[in-house]
């Protein structure tokens, strides 16, 4: 099994799989925990949209779907600062929207084009050492304003108005973390897809809540089963020819199965007694 390893495509898999878990399952953690779930969802589809617009007018794709992405996500952000409207309204309204601008978009083009469709199902055994260059430098990014404001995350995600009552400027901290989301599942966008990258940041984090009690080991336990399921999907669908990103998710859900069997919250509330 271990031959794999003397492909380049094979090494930047891992590599990616590897910084895609690390990624995913920290910005998770915030996300579920501060009940954004929906947000990923409309975040994916406003990059695909920005994707296929970049194939249709022959610019960069991917600095479109960052774009697309941010764009989305500020907008819904700043309509619920100022009460306009709840943030799963204007998150269903924009998923829908941006993937109504992404099927018009493929209408648009004149021939069928294999790519635009690789970013919509995601190939991690495809990324370039461009791409993976790229991802290296956005995700150290992501990596490194997490860890340096990791305290005025913590508080903004559980008390967001106590947090701006003791001097945090919870606003500009809550649009940061929108955009370390975007960016996140902008980075991911390649190698897992974008039906499919959403589910990489909610179903890890999900599982590491059903034995955390603490944001730390909830980030790390998200960690463990997103970089596990990342490889492992990787290395299966390798050695059996089947679709990666599918692969990763399929294994990342049945992780998320086997911790609610096993759950000590639900055990200790009798759910499973």
């Amino acid at each position: 099994m271990a031959e794999f390893l003397h492909y380049g495509f094979m090494q930047r898999a891992l590599l990616s799989s590897i910084l895609i878990g690390t990624l995913c399952s920290i910005i998770g953690v915030f996300v579920i925990l501060k009940g954004l779930s929906f947000i990923g969802a409309g975040t994916s589809h406003a990059a695909f949209a920005g994707v296929t617009l970049g194939y249709l007018i022959q610019f960069n794709p991917f600095v479109l779907a960052i774009v697309f992405g941010l764009g989305t996500v500020w907008t819904i952000g700043a309509l619920y600062e100022k009460g306009k409207s709840e943030l799963d309204v204007s998150t269903g309204i924009f998923y829908t929207l941006t993937m109504a601008l992404a099927i018009l978009f493929i209408g648009l083009m004149k021939v069928y084009n294999a790519e635009v469709y690789g970013y919509l199902f995601g190939s991690i055994l495809s990324v370039t050492p461009a791409d993976l260059e790229i991802m290296l430098g956005l995700g150290g990014v992501v990596l490194f304003l997490i860890f340096l404001f990791y305290k005025e995350f913590h508080f903004i995600t559980f008390d967001q108005d106590m947090a701006e009552a003791s001097g945090i400027p919870a606003r500009r901290f809550f649009f940061l973390l929108l955009t370390l989301i975007s960016l996140t599942i902008v980075i991911s966008f390649k190698a897992v897809g974008a039906l499919l990258v959403f589910a990489m940041v909610i179903i890890p984090a999900a599982s590491a809540y059903q034995f955390a009690c603490r944001m730390k080991t909830m980030m790390a336990l998200s960690i463990g089963f997103g970089v596990f399921a990342s490889i492992g999907g990787v290395i299966i669908s390798y050695e059996y020819d089947l679709p990666s990103g599918a692969t990763i998710v399929l294994l990342a859900a049945f992780l998320f199965f086997l911790s609610i069997l096993f759950s000590k919250k639900k055990k200790r509330f009798g759910l499973f007694n």
